[in-house]
């Protein structure tokens, strides 16, 4: 069974299942979760807890098994807790908990926690099996968009109130541009805000005082914000990226890969070839499906093939080589070529 992380609270108002995957990469979300599941279980007897982490390829699965079919002396409900942090169990682990999903029952509570998983991880045995005996959550980023108004439920639970009209989405944007992609830390931050101005309505002075930049990009919402058009957002993300340790030389190969093909894409329906065909024949699907659709009527053939060349020039910087009228820094490079993407969405015609 799968259920939405929305959903929990109103799942186990109804009662418990016997184990409960929780998957993802969003720490904060998924601690969450897991703690709901375990406040329910402790509401319902599960008085003993036995944690357990598989780290290396010796993990004890036949006592991990020993141990969740032995009698508790103790208490006679109990939650066992596997805690994959790799995400793959091997062979031993796979077997092991299809045998652990039969043995979960009422008197045994299984929680298992994991990061985010691909297609082939969910289409598993072992983690078809878990999530037919029991239930299965997957834990994703709050996007960008969602942002503001997950702040703004997060504050009025901390006691906060927001401003009306301008004023209020004003905060919140601010809010969300200094701690977008990292919820642990956006949590903090609100905590804090809470200590400081308990019961408070919320202002730009507050949040600007108080609240640290705590923001943490992914190479792929770059991509994101640069097709979007967002000039502002995309070189913060840059700067941010930057000064995380992110690769020049990596950021500009996926973001050329964009170009090379929005313009095979681009070429092809000058041949006459549907858009759904051409996207399909150029390996785009997905979210990046929706940003090209988006982006292609306002790119001239004209502008891919400029960016394509200033993108074998952008190539040359960033290992090492010099190009006339181009930054010698790579990251400085990168900014410039970024610029020029930015100025060709909006019509304007690119520089050589």
């Amino acid at each position: 069974m799968q259920l939405k992380l929305e959903q929990l609270e109103a799942h186990l108002a109804k009662g418990l299942r016997p184990i409960y995957v929780v998957h993802g990469d969003e720490i904060l979300l998924a601690q969450e979760a897991l703690d709901a599941i375990r406040a329910a279980a402790r509401v319902q007897g599960f008085d003993e807890r036995q944690v357990h982490t598989v780290a290396g390829a010796h993990f004890d699965w036949s006592g991990l098994l020993g141990e969740s079919a032995a009698l508790s002396l103790f208490a006679s409900r109990r939650i066992v807790e596997l805690r994959i942090p790799g995400g793959k169990p091997g062979k031993e682990g796979s077997e092991a908990l299809q045998k652990l999903a039969a043995q979960a029952g009422p008197d045994l509570l299984v929680l298992v926690s994991l990061p985010k998983l691909d297609r082939t991880q969910q289409s598993s045995a072992w983690f078809t099996a878990l999530e037919g005996a029991g239930v299965g959550i997957a834990v994703w980023p709050i996007e960008r968009r969602a942002l503001p108004a997950w702040l703004a439920a997060r504050a009025r639970r901390a006691g906060m109130r927001l401003g009306e009209g301008p004023e209020g989405e004003h905060c919140l944007s601010l809010l969300a541009e200094r701690v977008e992609g990292n919820l642990l830390a956006a949590q903090q931050e609100i905590d804090k805000l809470a200590l400081l101005h308990p019961g408070a309505v919320l202002s730009l002075e507050m949040i600007e005082t108080a609240v640290t930049d705590v923001a943490r990009f992914e190479a792929g919402q770059l991509a994101e914000a640069l097709w979007a058009g967002d000039v502002g957002r995309t070189l913060r993300m840059l700067d941010t990226l930057e000064a995380e340790g992110e690769s020049a030389v990596r950021l500009h190969w996926m973001l050329a890969d964009d170009v090379r093909a929005l313009r095979r894409v681009k070429r092809a329906q000058a041949r006459g070839q549907p858009l759904p065909m051409a996207l399909r024949e150029a390996r785009v699907w997905g979210a990046k499906e929706k940003w090209f659709e988006r982006v292609l009527p306002r790119l001239q053939l004209a502008h891919l093939d400029a960016l394509l060349l200033a993108s074998h020039q952008m190539d040359g910087i960033a290992k090492g080589l010099k190009e006339p009228g181009w930054p010698v820094d790579p990251w400085a490079a990168l900014r410039d070529w970024l610029l020029r993407i930015a100025g060709a969405l909006q019509g304007q015609r690119l520089r050589a």
